[in-house]
């Protein structure tokens, strides 16, 4: 395989967030700029797919709000595999979410994965890194969900998060806490999984083993309106419901990211389609 460059990019950008509506005010925040792998210097499958995991090595990839792969990110029987302690999520300081080093626009995602018994993960598209500070001054990483939807991956038998939200919206290949996947066609823990990700001009379909199971439109109202029925509304979380109200911000792009949830997960055949 082609060996993976970066490209340097500029410095950490700023961003001062005016008052929400409805009188909630969100804290100002920074979203950071690092560097971002060179999309050319990765190999394309015979179908147009650009491959970002190449089987054998996490060349690409870095913790989200780090440099390097958290630890217990491995590769292993030519998977990317998240070694869990069962200690929920981000509890340990070599685990984290880990993200793929550049920022997608439109695109159609495609992987594999399997969860472990009573496993819980997610794959996150449009992420942003994004610093906020806490009550002493100093710079405080916020969770990747504060600026991504969520594809929700989870052992639906067996996690009680299945039976959580509304509807089932917090199965296998929902939009996580807002739309639940229908049909709901995930395999038991143990056994591989497809995924979908596409985003075209705002609308975004999740797919799960062969089948579309959710869509819905991106800035729009009713973009807004599932937001505000949600975790993320603007009275429960005003920096969560501002970000993912711009989702992708003025550029309408971010990183897609796999996450820790405490569990042991495994992905492959990581690919991915531009469609600009």
């Amino acid at each position: 395989m082609k060996k993976i460059s970066l490209t340097l990019s500029c410095a950490v950008a700023a961003i001062a967030l005016a008052s929400c509506g409805g009188g909630a005010k969100a804290p100002e925040y920074t979203v950071l700029d690092k560097p971002a792998v060179d999309l050319s210097t990765l190999p394309v499958d015979g179908d147009g797919y650009i491959v970002l995991f190449d089987g054998e090595t996490l060349n690409g990839w870095r913790g989200y709000g780090r440099d390097d792969v958290p630890g217990k990110w491995v590769v292993e029987d030519s998977c990317i595999k998240f070694n869990g302690s069962g200690g929920g999520e981000a509890q340990e300081a070599d685990g984290g979410d880990i993200i793929f080093a550049h920022k997608f626009k439109n695109f159609e995602l495609l992987l594999e994965w399997k969860i472990s018994h009573g496993g819980n993960s997610g794959i996150l598209y449009f992420a942003q890194e994004v610093e906020t500070k806490d009550k002493d001054g100093n710079p405080r990483l916020e969770p990747i969900y504060i600026s991504a939807p969520e594809y929700q991956l989870l052992d639906n038998e067996n996690h009680p998060d299945a039976k959580l939200g509304k509807d089932n919206n917090r199965q296998a290949a929902s939009l996580y806490d807002m739309i639940p996947a229908v049909p709901q066609n995930a395999k038991p823990a143990g056994e591989w999984n497809e995924a979908k990700v596409m985003v075209y001009q705002g609308t975004v379909v999740h797919g799960q083993n062969g089948e579309n199971v959710v869509e819905y439109h991106l800035w729009t109202p009713q973009w807004t309106e599932m937001l505000q029925a949600s975790k993320f509304s603007e009275k429960a979380w005003p920096l969560a419901f501002e970000l993912l109200n711009k989702c992708g911000g003025e550029s309408r792009e971010g990183y897609f990211g796999l996450q820790d949830h405490g569990n042991d997960i495994w992905f492959r055949n990581i690919r991915i389609k531009l469609l600009d």
